[in-house]
């Protein structure tokens, strides 16, 4: 599930044309806890991820491998 997550969370801030800067101040993280998530090195809590989801308009579910959806 890590190497999806962070495979996921990559696609969706390229696809949104955002930086790892961008995404952290609106998760209210530092960048570097971002660019940990994106390096499988660390995973986010619960309620960061769904900050991370709203901010790219897809599921948990998705964001975890879950499904193919958005």
């Amino acid at each position: 599930m890590r190497e999806i997550l962070a495979q996921r969370l990559k696609q969706c801030r390229k696809d949104a044309g955002l930086t790892q800067q961008q995404v952290a101040i609106y998760c209210d993280i530092t960048e570097t806890a971002y660019q940990n998530y994106e390096l499988m090195t660390r995973e986010p809590r619960l309620e960061i991820l769904v900050r991370i989801a709203e901010l790219f308009h897809v599921s948990l579910d998705y964001l975890a491998g879950r499904t193919d959806e958005i």
